[in-house]
């Protein structure tokens, strides 16, 4: 009974504050952010679940959304923005890469990788240097791309994927969509291009507009200048996809008044379908 009346004064306490009860909440998930919330109602949840007996309902309840806090928490992720395409997702000590290329600055620390995709194959999105650093720390874990990236990257164990493909890499679950690289010109060839899903958080399309159908998005990785795109093409692709976050990504060929313009477009398209931007610059991380 002390849980209860521990979970039933902490109720009471916010009612009285009201707005001041929910801006105390909104300090504490800014703070510690979502995984640290749910880890800490994950410890209340269990704490009051001692203190009731199993076979009452009430125990029940308590058993339940704490189990459910834990299986969050163990797939919660956290996201590295390194130069241009370039993404490191974290989650129970392992790390997935994205797109590590020519225009990101050198790997280091690779150990602990499980997975490596690659979108397409611009060099900018991969380079054999930038995968070598992670495989000499991690042998034989997966590179999962689309055919052409695998016919230009012989050197390398490739595992081709296409659109409508799920695979498991360690802690993260890893869906696949689209299929073709944004046109750049008429006569310029058209390539293959897969766009990822990530534990159904995180969407990245590599150079594409593919839209994941049927997907609420979470978090979007927005491009933000390329031979392949126009400002206009942006602002349509985040209204139609209304991520509830979004960040910038595919911004080094921009200057900083570039960058500062696209995310301003960004930012006003993603706050049409009430979601918030985070103007995030290369080694910033995002807890997910």
């Amino acid at each position: 009974m002390a849980g209860v009346a521990l979970v039933t004064i902490v109720v009471r306490v916010l009612g009285v504050l009201g707005v001041l009860g929910v801006a105390l909440v909104t300090i504490v998930v800014r703070v510690l952010g979502m995984p640290g919330v749910l880890y800490v109602l994950g410890v209340l949840c269990l704490l009051v679940h001692l203190h009731q007996p199993h076979d009452t309902p009430m125990g029940y309840i308590f058993q339940q959304v704490a189990n459910h806090a834990n299986r969050v928490l163990a797939r919660s992720m956290r996201l590295t923005k390194l130069e241009h395409a370039a993404l490191i997702l974290e989650s129970s000590g392992k790390k997935l890469y994205l797109d590590p290329g020519s225009f990101t600055t050198a790997l280091t620390d690779t150990a602990n990788a499980v997975a490596i995709v690659i979108t397409h194959e611009h060099a900018d999105h991969w380079t054999p240097e930038q995968l070598s650093r992670i495989l000499e720390m991690n042998d034989d874990i997966p590179i999962y791309a689309p055919a052409g990236v695998a016919a230009v990257a012989a050197d390398f164990d490739v595992t081709v994927v296409k659109a409508g493909d799920t695979v498991e890499a360690g802690p993260f679950t890893l869906r696949f969509f689209g299929g073709k690289h944004a046109v750049i010109h008429s006569s310029i060839p058209i390539i293959d291009n897969l766009g990822v899903l990530i534990n159904e958080e995180l969407y990245y399309a590599g150079d594409s507009f593919t839209i994941p159908e049927g997907i609420e998005v979470d978090l979007l990785a927005a491009p933000s200048g390329a031979p392949w795109m126009k400002v206009a093409e942006v602002i349509d692709y985040v209204l139609a996809v209304k991520p509830k976050r979004s960040f910038p990504t595919h911004e080094m060929l921009l200057s900083r008044a570039g960058k500062d313009l696209s995310n301003g477009r960004i930012r006003w398209a993603t706050e049409q379908g009430g979601g918030e931007f985070l103007p995030l610059e290369p080694g910033d991380t995002l807890d997910i």
